[in-house]
């Protein structure tokens, strides 16, 4: 057995640099030791009220201050972190509190237009064994929102600020990630403490990352995500870097915070690299230079990065976008473009130090050859314990140490990937992983579907918009806005059709598959 708890990360940090600052948002600045000490905080609230080591607790939070300390918080006490995504609606928050056996709750109360707690307290009322739910407000002095339950707050106010953290064996679960495939519904990816140990460590092989020459983070990717959480907050944190959060991207103000706090390192999805070189376009007075002095860093994944935008960024910031490759169940960094090299535009570089990839035909043997196209297949240090509960697909996803990633690509003469098409049905829209028969299924309970087909349109700004092909039943009074307003009621923001049609057939083969590539 070899102990290791990821919490490790800021106690480390906290032990060599205490008064460093640790996060940033807005005029408030916290320390590494203050980091530290809250977090310690939730760990005796926690293993107060009967959290036992392995038991799984859930946070839905913002990029806010709130989102680290409870993490680290949680696996202090040697429990397993359930990130939630903050759009998710009651039904949506139940299924995943059940399914992954929580056995509490720490729920963000949102914002008016965005009332998370109210939502999660919806989904924690659906939960089987989820015995506790804490409220995290924003104002300290604040009641509960939600009638009967603690405030974070109130649940810490009699807590100490020193807690001895559990040991935890490094091939403990750390972290569940919740992602999805076409065949169901979204599963939990459960990654060990040293998986996301040396996936935030990879920073210095990857990035130049140094203690000594600390990086500052402007944090726009959403915490509950692996790319924010892996990349920004706990790449951060293992080299004493500090994280500055903006909990809603907006390009404007992302430019005058990259301006106001020095930022030298950013991560984003193509999406935001667009709307910032468009707000850039919108500002001609802004002080590019003083940008491009301090940004040491940007780093882009979660899609493909259009060859114009790549482009225009170098021009425009002086500073070359380092494109990465990962998923949920890989920690999820597996590739990036190699930092002071030349960038390949439109390859998403080659396997990180500990990483091995390699391409795979559907029965899992090897392709090799010039041009080839595979399946892209990953081993290392990085790869998921498995699905949590789902043996079944744990067995279908790894073999022998190898992951399938159920993405097409192709590897050049150096060894550098390139994507050349998605899982087979996957949507991306605006960085978010949208899987189409989750979609299909909710649609499917309106009394009025009979049969639904989703798939991914183009879209300007987001890469794809989400488009569904309905067939009604016999009778049905709906009109196409009616139905899309109705989703909008049942699925997150990111998850719900813009886009309807009717129609009175599906494309299907001799077996009854619909054949989605006949769609548009």
């Amino acid at each position: 057995m070899t102990t290791y708890n990821l919490a490790s990360l800021l106690e480390d940090s906290a032990a060599q640099y205490p008064d460093r600052t640790a996060i940033v948002l807005g005029d408030t600045r916290m320390s590494y030791a203050e980091v530290d000490s809250f977090a310690s905080m939730v760990a005796n609230l926690l293993v107060a009220r009967g959290i036992q080591p392995g038991d799984k607790v859930a946070l839905t939070c913002p990029n806010l201050p709130y989102f680290t300390v409870v993490y680290f918080g949680i696996l202090k006490a040697g429990a397993t972190v359930v990130p939630l995504n903050v759009l998710l609606k009651g039904r949506e928050v139940g299924y995943h509190l059940n399914d992954s056996d929580a056995k509490a709750y720490f729920c963000f109360e949102g914002t008016p237009d965005l009332p998370m707690a109210q939502e999660g307290y919806a989904g924690f009322q659906q939960a089987d064994d989820c015995r506790y739910f804490f409220t995290i407000t924003a104002d300290l002095g604040a009641p509960s929102p939600i009638a009967g339950t603690e405030t974070l707050a109130q649940a810490l106010a009699v807590q100490s600020g020193e807690f001895e953290t559990v040991g935890t064996d490094e091939d403990d679960t750390a972290v569940i990630l919740y992602t999805s495939g076409t065949t169901g519904q979204p599963k939990g990816a459960e990654l060990r403490h040293r998986n996301m140990r040396d996936n935030a460590l990879s920073g210095e092989a990857l990035f130049g990352a140094s203690a000594e020459h600390p990086d500052t983070y402007l944090c726009v990717l959403p915490l509950f995500h692996s790319f924010g959480q892996s990349v920004c907050q706990n790449g951060a944190f293992a080299y004493g870097g500090t994280v500055v959060m903006l909990p809603r991207f907006e390009a404007h103000a992302a430019l005058q915070l990259m301006l106001k706090e020095e930022i030298s390192f950013f991560a984003g999805v193509p999406t935001m690299y667009w709307g910032l070189l468009g707000a850039l376009a919108d500002d001609p007075d802004l002080d590019v230079s003083a940008l491009a002095q301090n940004l040491r860093v940007a780093v882009a994944g979660g899609s493909a990065l259009p060859v114009e935008v790549h482009k225009d960024f170098q021009r425009k910031f002086g500073v070359t976008i380092l494109e990465g490759y990962g998923l949920s169940e890989t920690s999820p960094v597996a590739s990036f473009s190699k930092y002071g090299e030349p960038v390949r535009v439109g390859s998403v570089g080659a396997p990180i130090p500990g990483v091995e990839m390699k391409l795979i035909d559907p029965e899992w043997n090897e392709v090799t050859g010039e041009d080839a196209i595979g399946e892209i297949a990953i081993k290392g240090h990085n790869i998921m314990k498995g699905y949590y509960g789902r043996p079944d697909a744990t067995d279908e996803a790894i073999r022998d140490g190898w992951f399938r990633s159920g993405d097409l690509g192709r590897r050049d003469e150096d060894g550098w990937y390139y994507i050349v098409d998605r899982s087979k049905d996957m949507i991306i829209r605006g960085g978010y992983n949208v899987y189409p028969r989750e979609i299909e299924e909710v649609l499917m309970t309106h009394e009025a579907v009979s049969l639904a087909a989703v798939i991914g349109v183009p879209h300007e700004s987001h890469g794809e918009e989400i488009k569904a092909v309905v067939i009604l039943n016999g009778g049905a009074a709906i009109t196409e806005d009616e139905l899309v307003a109705w989703g909008k009621e049942q699925m997150a923001s990111y998850k719900y059709p813009r886009v309807v049609e009717f129609v009175e057939a599906l494309p299907m083969t001799s077996t009854g598959k619909i054949l989605k590539r006949e769609l548009s």
